[in-house]
């Protein structure tokens, strides 16, 4: 595996970790997995040199209804995976506090008390702690944001507070889908170290605003969705199905065949720099030094071991990189649900 620091955090982490969304539960837009396999794979993981594993108090637990879902949650397992394997310590986890509403995104405008205040930040921070079974959360993140909570104090004296007493070493935000400048106001006030965040070959505006930023302050980038929720696996054809809320309308069928148009034309540039299109995608990601890790959604020891093979600090290069360019492909999931949401900031122009 090779390794970066994660921004001002100075944590060397693997540049390739393990998103954990799917790990166990049943989580929205996938069926349930084998819990055991899920095992298997953080094992996987560890052994071929992967200390980073990206998790929430959410992933497993509440499913697509909004009820307790069964099975264990990623936290969880991760948590049993981290106590009988003695990996305690030796593996970097990043968990999220989710929205108290429940709204993912945040809504524009709404108060921030409504989403994060200060007793349910301790609350879910507890809860988490244990969940994992561990004494300190090496970087907590929100689930969601709003750039105008910024200007809030009772949240930056509640993490602090945390910090002081041990709970969390780190501050981070998973920021809004599609929103990648939604965050700067934030990292101002320096309290937040790591920024989560939608990057892939489709969707590129990070590079406009928020990689540079980060740059330049030190700021964690761990770079999610790398695979657009699956299609950059190359494995969506035509007839591919999906059942779930999510997936059926980021796919749907008026969109899937330009969405097959385009990975076709993205297969035709493989060659000697990337065997598969997954390998592709994940490579593009990495050739961006601002980028500290990426984290595909990984359930799966053949999975694992795939992701993991990319993890070898070669870059594209600069003629494939700029090829790439031309293949943005701009959408948002929450506006093609509700296109009334375009003018509510759901989509960063």
């Amino acid at each position: 595996m090779n390794y970066r620091t994660l921004g001002k955090t100075g944590l060397k982490i693997s540049d390739v970790g393990m998103g954990t969304w799917q790990l166990g539960g049943h989580p929205w837009g996938w069926d349930a997995p084998d819990e055991d396999e899920s095992v298997r794979a953080l094992y996987r993981f560890v052994e071929l040199g992967g200390n980073f594993l990206d998790t929430a108090w959410v992933y497993g637990r509440v499913d697509e209804a909004g009820d307790i879902s069964g099975g264990h949650c990623s936290e969880e397992l991760i948590g049993q995976f981290l106590k009988e394997s003695g990996n305690a310590g030796k593996v970097i986890v990043a968990s999220k506090i989710p929205p108290k509403d429940r709204n993912w995104p945040a809504r524009f405008g709404i108060n921030i008390n409504d989403v994060f205040p200060s007793q349910y930040i301790e609350d879910m921070v507890d809860s988490s702690l244990s969940t994992l079974k561990m004494d300190s959360i090496d970087i907590m993140q929100f689930h969601v944001w709003q750039d105008e909570f910024a200007s809030h104090d009772e949240w930056k004296q509640t993490i602090q507070k945390l910090t002081r007493e041990g709970k969390v070493k780190h501050w981070g935000i998973s920021i809004n889908d599609y929103q990648p400048s939604n965050c700067l106001k934030t990292l101002d006030t320096g309290l937040i170290s790591t920024i989560q965040f939608i990057f892939n070959i489709f969707h590129q505006k990070p590079t406009e605003k928020l990689l540079p930023y980060a740059a330049e302050h030190n700021i964690g980038l761990i770079a999610r969705v790398p695979l657009d929720e699956g299609g950059l696996t190359g494995r969506i054809t035509l007839d591919s199905k999906f059942d779930d809320d999510m997936r059926s309308v980021y796919f749907n069928q008026e969109r899937l065949p330009e969405f097959i148009r385009r990975t076709d034309e993205l297969k035709k540039i493989l060659g000697d720099e990337a065997k598969t299109l997954a390998e592709l995608a994940l490579r593009y990601i990495l050739s961006f030094d601002a980028v500290s890790t990426v984290i595909p959604g990984t359930r799966k020891v053949a999975t694992v071991e795939a992701n993991a093979a990319v993890s070898d600090g070669r870059k594209l290069s600069e003629a494939l990189m700029v090829e790439l360019k031309n293949h943005v492909w701009e959408r948002n999931f929450y506006v093609d649900r509700d296109p009334s949401l375009e003018s509510s900031g759901f989509i960063e122009k």
